[in-house]
């Protein structure tokens, strides 16, 4: 698992990142990284097999703390995953772009 800063994730969204958002729903849909996934914590180790074991996975949740133990889990089941540090709140008060509902990216 590596540890990724909202400056490399906003790098790699450009390119086409796979975000996981392992907040739960109500969270989700109050905001987003554009394009984020939505596998709340709980679901994601019986929604593995949805995700692309070739690519890089970034884990991203409210502060860190639920997207590290998620990358953490995901790293060793194979993946090069990151966890985001500072999670959405960081993204939010950095300025970047938010979607809010349960759409992944905006219409």
């Amino acid at each position: 698992m590596t540890h990724a800063s909202i400056a490399q994730l906003a790098a790699a969204r450009a390119d086409g990142a796979v975000v996981i958002d392992v907040r739960e729903p109500g969270e989700y849909v109050g905001g987003h990284v554009p394009g984020a996934i939505l596998m709340p914590m709980a679901q994601l180790p019986s929604r593995v097999a949805e995700l692309d074991r070739t690519r890089p996975v970034w884990v991203i949740c409210a502060s860190g703390n639920r997207s590290q133990a998620m990358a953490s889990y995901l790293a060793h089941a194979g993946f090069d995953a990151r966890t985001v540090d500072g999670g959405t709140s960081e993204w939010i008060r950095s300025g970047h772009p938010v979607v809010t509902g349960l759409r992944a990216d905006a219409a």
